[in-house]
């Protein structure tokens, strides 16, 4: 193949050597290192080197399963490895390849995997699985990793011929199969010997079967879409207010339903497992990150198969068998991921920003208040473009951040009626198909009685499934209070910038050391932290405008994105509010000294005297105290402009703080 593909494509070869194309393409690839193999090593050493360069895509494919595998908890077994094997094999069309028990021997050593079964008597059978390095680090080294002592003792303990697959959830037979458990010792190059304890099931969907980890309440739905969306890791996984109120409709909908026909012994096993999801005693059972499909229906049904499968322990019944209850025919029920999810989203949105924005909020606005109270007294010299300016006092000042803050309340509350309209009985686009009349306004009003939020129907659930402009309306809110917590913030670092060759007007609490470098140092820890928080919200809203933006027909498809970054505003803005209400606010004091040092050295009160004498006599008396280096007054005395009692009458700055 290689000598005669000169000038040919690589469909042109696979079709001339009756091979499929991706085996052409590995062949291309390595064709260097093939030809050096013909060239300088035996005929048998020429065909195992051959082999192994073929097998390396389905080697590198298999080795990322397990890696997978072992991320959820479930134990993998040789017969495991050689199914997915035969199955990338397929895959690739290389139907010659057996994963034979040589191939699997092969692949344990050079990865380093070792498994033995010890039954039910693992001693450290709760124990989580200890890391794993990365997939990139073990490619990287795979080839020249060499064999632990360890790993071969454990590796020829077990093999393929004795190890019992698990027991498959079989929903046709009337009686279902006992659950089996494996337990595995697990060795991985690099670490210490931990004994591991794994059961798993096996659950299906309309992909066919897979396995789930017996300890958890999810289902085929859920692993699938842990394995086909690895981004981000743990900590991108779909906010929690987002899992509870997707458990807060479900719990409803199961109510509406029954008064629609739904078996009232189903519908309580719904309501009692919902109950568990929102109260947070089943958070560790929902593991799939903010990227995946766009209309968060991987989230939706990672919830309808936990409180599926957690009703039917409840029951008494078996996990995974969809008996009695069903996470789709029942839990599911009336909705779709395209109504559900966006109701979540409002939910969610609309339970944190009541529960922990606007209080935050209000106590960052009262205290700021008190400030501007104690302040009320306190004249200094304004300051505009970061130039001298006017008096004012610090009281008003402070005055202006408290209205900043009572406008930011009053923006994010405008943009609630639009939140607390929900998208639930829109179903999959909008037309309520598989709902029956009155569902959306009768779940509506369950939701709204629930979590004591005047939640009612969408008025049309075509716009709620397609846009999502009530979000992009809130999240435009909170950023204009981002903006607001940057001034604020940036502000009181600079009035306090010092302590002896900056403003230096005010002092802020001493929370910590400043620097690891520069004994003494204190810095506006607290003020950074809010003005970097102020970022992360404005670039979460450009991220947002972009998601709404992006509804194309019947369904936007930036649900989870949007949510997410809503949440994080959410909860970055209340926090911020408290900690820097709480640990710097609370504790500026007035360098009183030092406001009237500046204020007395200030040119800028001149401008007093412009009714008096007018703009252009002022403009000369400050341009030559600026010049002289001398006061206002020796200025006006040099010029002859006015007498000493008269400017001693006329520039007072008590006098310059408002309108006569």
């Amino acid at each position: 193949m290689i000598q005669s593909s000169n000038g040919k494509s690589q469909r042109q070869l696979a079709d001339e050597f009756n091979v499929c194309k991706s085996q052409v393409h590995n062949i291309m690839k390595r064709k260097d290192e093939i030809l050096e193999t013909f060239e300088y090593s035996t005929p048998s050493n020429r065909k195992r080197r051959f082999i192994r360069t073929e097998n390396e895509e389905i080697n590198i494919l298999t080795l990322q399963y397990y890696l997978k595998m072992k991320e959820m908890e479930i134990n993998v077994t040789g017969s495991m490895l050689q199914r997915k094997a035969r199955e990338v094999a397929q895959q690739l069309g290389r139907t010659e390849f057996k994963a034979s028990n040589g191939w699997l021997e092969s692949f344990r050593k050079r990865h380093k995997i070792g498994s033995c079964y010890s039954g039910n008597n693992s001693p450290h059978g709760s124990e989580r699985l200890p890391s794993f390095p990365s997939f990139a680090n073990i490619i990287k080294r795979h080839g020249n990793a060499e064999e632990s002592p360890s790993s071969t003792q454990q590796g020829n303990e077990a093999s393929p011929e004795t190890e019992q697959p698990p027991v498959h959830v079989n929903e046709s037979t009337e009686q279902q199969p006992q659950h089996q458990a494996h337990h595995q010792h697990i060795h991985m190059n690099g670490f210490s010997p931990h004994t591991v304890a794994f059961a798993y099931r096996i659950e299906t969907d309309s992909f066919g079967q897979i396995e789930v980890p017996s300890s958890k309440y999810y289902g085929a739905n859920t692993a699938r879409s842990v394995l086909n969306f690895d981004i981000g890791g743990p900590s991108e996984r779909m906010p929690i207010p987002v899992i509870r109120a997707l458990g807060i409709l479900k719990r409803c909908s199961a109510e509406v339903n029954q008064e629609y026909g739904l078996d009232p012994s189903i519908a309580n096993l719904v309501i009692q497992a919902a109950d568990e999801v929102i109260e947070g005693k089943l958070d560790e059972h929902f593991p799939l990150v903010v990227w995946q499909t766009g209309s968060g229906t991987q989230s939706n049904m990672n919830v309808n198969e936990v409180i599926s499968n957690r009703a039917i322990e409840i029951a008494g019944g078996q996990m995974g068998s969809k008996k009695p209850v069903h996470p789709n025919d029942h839990v599911n029920m009336s909705q779709s991921s395209n109504d559900a999810f966006p109701t979540a989203m409002h939910i969610a949105v609309c339970l944190e920003v009541h529960t922990r924005l606007l209080p935050s909020l209000q106590v960052l606005k009262n205290t700021l208040l008190a400030k501007s109270e104690e302040f009320k007294d306190i004249v200094k010299i304004g300051r505009t473009h970061c130039q001298d300016a006017t008096p004012l006092t610090l009281g008003q000042e402070f005055s202006a951040y408290v209205v900043q803050i009572e406008y930011g309340i009053q923006r994010v509350s405008n943009t609630l009626p639009r939140l607390y309209e929900l998208a639930a009985g829109g179903t999959a686009v909008g037309t309520g198909l598989n709902t029956r009349i009155g569902f959306a306004e009768k779940v509506a009003s369950k939701i709204a009685e629930y979590t004591k939020i005047p939640f009612r129907t969408s008025s049309n659930k075509f716009e709620s499934l397609a846009a999502h402009d009530a979000l992009v309306e809130a999240h435009g809110a909170l950023n204009v209070i981002a903006v607001s917590l940057m001034k604020i913030a940036n502000d009181v670092r600079l009035l306090s910038s010092g302590p002896r060759c900056g403003i230096g007007e005010i002092s802020i609490p001493e929370n910590e050391p400043g620097s690891s470098i520069m004994p003494g140092k204190v810095n506006p820890t607290q003020c950074e932290a809010v003005t970097m928080v102020a970022a992360q919200v404005m670039g979460n809203n450009t991220a947002i405008s972009v998601g709404g933006s992006g509804g194309h027909f019947e369904l936007n498809c930036y649900k989870p994105m949007m949510v997410r970054n809503v949440l994080q505003s959410v909860r970055l803005l209340g926090d911020s509010c408290v900690s820097f209400a709480k640990n710097c606010v609370v504790g500026i004091r007035p360098n009183t000294e030092r406001i009237n040092q500046l204020l007395n050295e200030s040119l800028m009160l001149v401008t007093a005297l412009n009714p008096h004498i007018g703009y252009d006599n002022a403009c000369k008396i400050a341009k030559l105290a600026h010049q002289d280096g001398s006061t206002l007054k020796a200025a006006a005395l040099k010029l002859e402009l006015l007498t000493p009692e008269q400017f001693d009458q006329w520039v007072q700055p008590t006098d310059m703080l408002g309108p006569k």
